[in-house]
């Protein structure tokens, strides 16, 4: 079994222990192991064989045991006892926002409520209202934290459908049953959250596609098979849905089915005005097809330069295609380096050491290390002595290389006041300071605004982290008028993130183009807690791509001696 699916495992125990009502402290051995697993360096099945997994701290008797029989047989008898003890549907109502495991034990105990439609229900009867901890705010609080998951249950994050639809098309390639095979729809635009997969296909047999693509070993169940479309669900519900069409209307079908639908309708519009007819099958003046090789050749002949598929959601990007103005978007390979990464002085999985060689093989030239700030005790916030160690690691590091530089970052905790968690004696010692809000998420909107414009103006301030707070189908963002946040960093000359953890991709590409126009720079940063975080800023990359952002709209695409000249002008502005 995998270290990951272990880790899951402890923590749902650890969950369902606090659902039955166990020891506090019970729970807590087992979200303690998962966290201590999580971060092991050894290979987790050596050490069971060996024996020697008792001898990690944390790890007793009893979880050793456990731990053991997992690894061994992929199977924990304890672990299916306990979930078979308590109802399926409490684990589902605590993806609601605000209800964690002694809530929903209580509407469980008072109520005998099993599922989130009864606790809809129940809400929508009144019935919460005299439950000890509730009352009306928080019933009026679970009904809209219901809502949202209904708006938004059959929604995927952009990371999961992508990783699925690139093995599908890899599979699909394989067979070679396809002249071509592309991702379309809302994965092409790289929307942040999509509902389904799209797959466009080229084939002159296109029976043979079509039974090739039902022969995918991870289908879950056929919805739909036709001549040219099928569709599918995999098996972890996301579904798939692919079009076949002839190799000469390939070109016209891959824009079609890219969309998106106001794009599409604003380009049929622009064509039907030149005598064009435009449709997936292509562009037809009366009966004649106007053939096109390629997409290229569909813009200019409708009087546009090359649209990228991510700027197309008809907003201004036809305008702007028609005079020559689309930005040359920002790419991967245009970052020189990585900041808000956090190493195991805090939060992460991995040594100081560790993250800056994976950087440097990446091809990176520099890494900015934030670790989480003191206030922040759920993450394991660095004190003032613990820094001081972490700036002597960092200097003789930085000792050993001269074609990479480490910079000394913090993440630091904007306060419900608006101050930083630290004194100015030590953030004037940072070569940049990331500013976020990490608690007290339900002040009113002018609060939360005072309180990040406050944080926003410090003068050690240079970057404000995930500046909305949100988590992608699961938490909406704080209440906060991200105007006048954007407004106070462009006068102020702060940085904005775009964050690229896939949970997060904040700010919202809307936003982007319109701090883009008031002078605002951002920094595409990973959010990474270990190794494998490092690779998060590709989605990043599409966000600000959404955002129209060129590489001299972002920070981290400068080399070590501008972005370090930048950090040095920004604290003496």
């Amino acid at each position: 079994m995998e270290k990951k699916e272990i880790v899951e495992i402890l923590n749902e125990i650890g969950l369902l222990l606090e659902l039955k009502g166990e020891n506090p402290f019970k729970s807590r051995a087992y979200y303690n192991a998962a966290r201590t697993i999580e971060l092991l360096d050894e290979d987790i099945e050596t050490l069971v064989k060996e024996g020697k997994l008792k001898e990690v701290k944390g790890i007793g008797e009893a979880l050793n045991k456990k731990i053991t029989e997992l690894v061994l047989t992929g199977r924990l008898k304890y672990y299916e006892d306990l979930k078979a003890s308590v109802p399926e549907g409490l684990l589902d109502m605590l993806k609601i926002p605000g209800l964690g495991p002694k809530r929903v034990r209580t509407i469980y105990e008072q109520l005998n409520i099993t599922s989130v439609r009864e606790l809809e229900y129940a809400c929508l009867e009144n019935r919460l209202l005299d439950l000890p901890g509730f009352g009306e705010k928080m019933q009026n609080k679970i009904l809209k934290g219901i809502q949202f998951i209904k708006q938004f249950s059959s929604h995927f994050l952009y990371s999961e459908a992508y990783l699925e639809a690139v093995n599908f098309k890899e599979y699909l390639d394989s067979t070679n049953v396809a002249l071509m095979t592309e991702i379309a729809g809302s994965l092409r635009r790289k929307k942040e959250i999509v509902k389904d997969i799209d797959i466009l296909s080229a084939s002159n047999n296109p029976n043979n596609i079509i039974q090739t693509f039902l022969s995918y070993p991870k289908i879950k169940e056929i919805t739909e098979k036709g001549d040219t479309k099928s569709s599918v669900i995999l098996e972890n519900g996301i579904g798939v849905d692919l079009r076949v069409v002839k190799e000469d209307q390939f070109p016209y079908a891959f824009h079609h089915f890219t969309g998106s639908k106001e794009h599409n309708t604003a380009m049929r519009y622009r064509a039907k005005n030149m005598g064009i007819k435009m449709n997936e099958y292509g562009l037809f003046r009366g009966e004649e097809l106007i053939r096109c090789d390629n997409e290229e050749e569909i813009f200019s002949y409708l009087g546009l330069s090359f649209i990228p598929p991510e700027l197309r959601e008809n907003m201004g990007e036809i305008e702007a295609a028609e005079k020559g103005n689309i930005p040359n978007l920002v790419d991967e390979s245009d970052l020189k380096g990585i900041l808000h990464v956090h190493t195991r002085y805090s939060d992460g999985s991995n040594s100081l050491e560790e993250l800056v060689k994976a950087t440097r093989n990446l091809g990176y030239s520099y890494i900015g290390i934030s670790d989480h700030s003191k206030s922040a005790y759920y993450a394991n916030g660095l004190n003032e002595e613990q820094l001081f160690e972490q700036w002597k690691e960092i200097d003789n590091l930085n000792n050993n290389y001269t074609d990479f530089r480490i910079f000394k970052g913090i993440e630091v905790d904007i306060l419900p006041d608006g101050s930083l968690d630290y004194d100015e004696d030590i953030l004037q010692k940072f070569d940049f300071v990331i500013v976020s809000v990490h608690s007290s998420f339900n002040m009113n909107k002018q609060e939360m605004t005072d309180r990040i414009i406050k944080a926003l103006t410090n003068k050690y301030t240079t970057i404000l982290g995930h500046p909305t707070g949100r988590l992608l189908l699961a938490r909406e963002g704080y209440d906060v008028d991200i105007g006048k946040i954007i407004e106070i960093a462009a006068a102020y000359g702060k940085i904005i993130e775009i964050n690229s953890n896939p949970y997060r991709l904040d700010l919202d590409w809307r936003y982007i183009k319109p701090a883009k126009e008031k002078g605002v720079m951002f920094a595409i940063c990973p959010d990474a807690h270990n190794i494998e975080g490092l690779d998060h800023v590709k989605y990043g990359i599409g966000i600000a791509r959404k955002g129209w952002l060129e590489p001299k709209n972002i920070v981290n695409t400068l080399n070590i001696e501008d972005f370090s000249e930048f950090l040095k002008d920004l604290r003496n502005q």
